[in-house]
């Protein structure tokens, strides 16, 4: 059995690590394979061309998991749509039928709930060019694989935090962190969180849904989360005031429908995650 990660950054080599470790052969589709583990077999691939590797034949799932190269319209087209339609191009063209193709998408797909609740049977209202970019991408994974034996899944992931993503500590310690002056939320999930749930849904014995929300068990005001890692580094309580805009609109994402599968979670709060990264560097909390 072979799973393939097509797109293999952070998150993708995280779940590749735990693929390996569950005793199945990983390739990972990436432009610098030399970079991966040796548990990952790297193979050179640009999803933005048609020119894709071939895909093994003993492949059971597929990741499609990609990023932006810059926060454009452009470049969001290029690796979520462009990305994932090479992607299932290169299936069609060497008949290869996976069990299961899960995208890794964003709860950006929800735009902004005024602080209401969102789950799978939410409907979706991107506000940003973004957010609708990877709805668009979402509807041709459905389109494509419709009639056919492979299963698509769209996780749709809070903002992943983690080892190297650290913009709200760094913010708390330079003391440039705002709390905003309204409730505003926030969904996260921890990297290796976000990498275990795309290891279940691809391995898990049941037939899965076609959509999931991949986030904690605690949506979080931001001004609480700043107020936690100002006491745990021991500074001051962060500042209210204006701080725009919420990037990902103000809304509460609830994981149950994830939850329901089995799915657990290492991290299940912002507490905990972000105690685990403190003390990664040093950090003691009291």
């Amino acid at each position: 059995m072979t799973i393939l990660l097509a797109g293999c950054g952070d998150l993708g080599t995280e779940a590749g690590l735990r693929f390996a470790a569950a005793g199945h052969r990983v390739v990972g589709w990436r432009r610098s394979p030399a970079k991966l583990p040796a548990e990952i077999e790297g193979v050179a691939a640009d999803l933005s061309t048609a020119d894709l590797p071939p895909v093994p034949a003993d492949t059971t799932a597929v990741v499609v998991a990609v990023a932006a190269d810059s926060p454009t319209a452009a470049a969001y087209r290029t690796a979520y749509v462009d990305g994932l339609s090479h992607v299932l191009d290169a299936l069609e063209r060497d008949g290869v039928t996976p069990q299961r193709v899960l995208f890794v998408s964003s709860t950006a797909v929800y735009g902004d709930a005024g602080g209401d609740w969102v789950d799978e049977s939410t409907p979706p209202a991107p506000g940003s060019f973004s957010g609708r970019i990877i709805r668009e991408a979402e509807d041709l994974l459905f389109k494509r694989l419709r009639g056919t034996a492979s299963a698509p899944v769209v996780l749709r992931l809070g903002g992943i935090y983690g080892p190297g993503r650290t913009r709200l500590i760094d913010q708390v310690r330079s003391g440039s962190a705002v709390s905003p002056e309204e409730p505003r939320y926030t969904n996260r999930i921890h990297r290796d969180d976000a990498a275990g749930a795309i290891v279940h849904l691809c391995t898990m014995a049941e037939d899965p849904e076609h959509v999931y929300v991949g986030v904690d068990d605690e949506p979080a005001e931001l001004g609480d989360v700043l107020r936690f890692l100002a006491a745990e580094l021991g500074l001051d309580v962060p500042p209210s005031g204006d701080v725009g805009e919420a990037r990902g609109g103000n809304k509460r994402c609830s994981n149950a429908l994830l939850r329901k599968t089995g799915c657990a979670f290492t991290y299940p709060t912002f507490r905990e995650g972000y105690r685990d990264i403190l003390a990664g560097v040093g950090v003691r909390h009291p």
